[in-house]
C-alpha cells in the first residue's frame, strides 16, 4: 500500500494483533484500535477464567506505545444470535459446528463493518492469510506461514469483505512475528497464543456446551462388536474422528457415529478405524469467494483447521449441492464440518459436508 489510509484495527491483546498493528503505524497509516467486547463473561464466568480483562489491558498498554487510540465496541448481542445460537443447533443436531468460521464472517467482517464509520478504509487483523487484488476480484491467499495459516477460518468472507480486510502478517512467518514483537519491545511480546472458541478464552469447550445444554448420560459402545464400553455425559461433548477425552481403556479409540435419539456414541478401534474411512461426502450452501470451481476441476482442499490440504475433485450436482472426492481416505469426516477448497494458493470458499 503506497498511500496512507485510515485504518481500524482490531487488537486481541495476542501478538499478531500487536505486531500486525505496529507494522501499519510503521508504515503511516491513519490507525485507531478497536477491541471487541464479545465474551460471554456476564453469562459464564461463574465457570471458568475469562481473560477479557487481561486481554484488553494488553491492547491499551500496545496503543499507549504506539499512540494510537484504542475503542471498545461491544458485540456480545451479536455474538449470540450470530455464532452461539448456530453452534449450539449444530450441536444439538449431533452435527460438528465451526464457530471461529462464523465468527470472522458474521462478528470481525460482519457486525463490527456495520458499527465502524464509512470513512474506514479497511478493517485490519492478525490473521495469517493474504489478500490479492486482481483489479476484477479480490483472491484470498494462504499464508506464507503453512502451519499458522488462517484461510480455512476466512473461508465464509465474500467480495465485499474482502474489500475491507487487511491482513498485515500474512507475508510473514509465526517466529519472524515473534522476533518483530521483541526487537520493537511490544507488550506482548512474550504472550502466549490463545486457544479454543473464538472469543471464549480460557473458557474449555465442555464447559461452554454444559452451560448452554447440560448432561443427558448415555452408552459409549464399541460400532464393531456392539459392546458397551463406557458413559458419556451427553452425545453434544463429542465429535466425529476424537480421540481424547472418552475415558477407555484398551484404546486408542475413536468416535465414529453418533444415534441422537438414542442419545449413543459409537467408537472404532484403532485396529478397525480404516474400515470407517471414506474419500467422498457431499456438501451443501457453498460459499464461493468469486467465481465457483470449474466441474470436477482438480483442487486441493482441507476437512480441517491446519495445514494439510488434500488433493481432490469436486463435482456439480445442483446450485446448492456438490460431490467431493478425495484422493486420501479419512475417518473424521463428519457432518456439519466445513471443506475448504484451494487452487493453488487460493482459497475458492467452503461449503458445509452434509
Amino acid at each position: 500500500m503506497s498511500q496512507h489510509l485510515k485504518i481500524a484495527i482490531l487488537l486481541s491483546g495476542g501478538v499478531d494483533s500487536s505486531v500486525a498493528a505496529s507494522l501499519l503505524k510503521a508504515e503511516g497509516h491513519v490507525l485507531e484500535a478497536f477491541y471487541i467486547k464479545i465474551w460471554l463473561e456476564d453469562e459464564l464466568q461463574h465457570i471458568g477464567e475469562c481473560p477479557w480483562q487481561e486481554d484488553l489491558d494488553y491492547a491499551h498498554k500496545v496503543c499507549d506505545q504506539l499512540q494510537i487510540p484504542l475503542h471498545i465496541v461491544s458485540l456480545q448481542t451479536e455474538y449470540l444470535d450470530r455464532v452461539v445460537s448456530y453452534t449450539i443447533r449444530e450441536l444439538k443436531e449431533g452435527r460438528t459446528p465451526s464457530p471461529d468460521i462464523f465468527c470472522n464472517a458474521r462478528i470481525k467482517f460482519g457486525a463490527f463493518l456495520e458499527k465502524i464509520p464509512d470513512d474506514f478504509e479497511k478493517v485490519a487483523t492478525g490473521h495469517y492469510a493474504r489478500i490479492h487484488d486482481k483489479g476484477s476480484c479480490y483472491q484470498l491467499l494462504r499464508a506464507k506461514d503453512p502451519i499458522k495459516d488462517q484461510t480455512y477460518f476466512l473461508s465464509h468472507l465474500n467480495q465485499a469483505q474482502l474489500r475491507r480486510a487487511l491482513f498485515p502478517i500474512g507475508s510473514i512467518r509465526k517466529k519472524d512475528v515473534r522476533a518483530y514483537a521483541q526487537q520493537t519491545g511490544l507488550p506482548t511480546k512474550n504472550r502466549k497464543d490463545s486457544q479454543g472458541i473464538c472469543f471464549l478464552g480460557n473458557i474449555k469447550f465442555n464447559e461452554f456446551v454444559r452451560f448452554h445444554l447440560g448432561e443427558q448420560p448415555g452408552d459409549i459402545v464399541d460400532i464393531t462388536s456392539s459392546e458397551k464400553l463406557g458413559s458419556h455425559r451427553g452425545y453434544w461433548y463429542h465429535t466425529i474422528g476424537q480421540r481424547h477425552g472418552l475415558g477407555l481403556s484398551g484404546g486408542p479409540w475413536y468416535v465414529v457415529k453418533k444415534n441422537i435419539e438414542e442419545n449413543v456414541v459409537y467408537v472404532s478401534h484403532f485396529d478397525t478405524l480404516h474400515t470407517r474411512k471414506r474419500n467422498a461426502f457431499k456438501i451443501h450452501s457453498p460459499s464461493w469467494i468469486s467465481d465457483a470451481p470449474f466441474d470436477n476441476q482438480d483442487l486441493f482442499i482441507k476437512i480441517r483447521h491446519g495445514e494439510n490440504l488434500i488433493p481432490g475433485r469436486i463435482h456439480k450436482i445442483d446450485n446448492s449441492v456438490y460431490e467431493v472426492s478425495l484422493q486420501a481416505e479419512d475417518a473424521g469426516i463428519a457432518s456439519g464440518q466445513f471443506a475448504v477448497f484451494y487452487d493453488g494458493e487460493n482459497c475458492l470458499g467452503c461449503g458445509m459436508i452434509t
